[in-house]
């Protein structure tokens, strides 16, 4: 079993930053995939960015440019630096953890709210 948790989620006006982060605890395989994911109210859960072990990265079309998601592999833990946010970045935030290799091993997060007031 794998236990994810988040923080830095919260309140901030548009054009400012957040960083959130996950740290990941119990049974961590050192190849796999961290990922941030949201869900704004009433829409279908999209992946933001991920990051394989090995540090490639890949970004929704819409926060390329805005957003930065790094990974310390010593703390089981990735981030999310989210900059020049929008009110559209609205939305609950998930990290996931899962393998590329065993489709079982996939884990998500609680959730982290972040609003983007105009």
């Amino acid at each position: 079993q794998v236990q994810l948790v988040e923080s830095g989620g919260g309140l901030v006006q548009a054009g400012g930053s957040l960083r959130l982060s996950c740290a990941g605890s119990g049974s961590i395989v050192s190849l796999n995939v961290m990922g941030w994911y949201r869900q704004a109210p009433g829409k279908q859960r999209d992946l933001v960015a991920d990051i394989t072990s090995g540090g490639r990265t890949n970004y929704a079309d819409s926060v390329k440019g805005r957003f930065t998601i790094s990974r310390d592999n010593a703390k089981n833990t990735v981030y999310l630096q989210m900059n020049s946010l929008k009110p559209e970045d609205t939305a609950v935030y998930y990290c996931r953890f899962r393998s590329p290799v065993f489709a079982n091993y996939d884990y998500w997060g609680q959730g982290t709210q972040v609003t983007v007031s105009s």
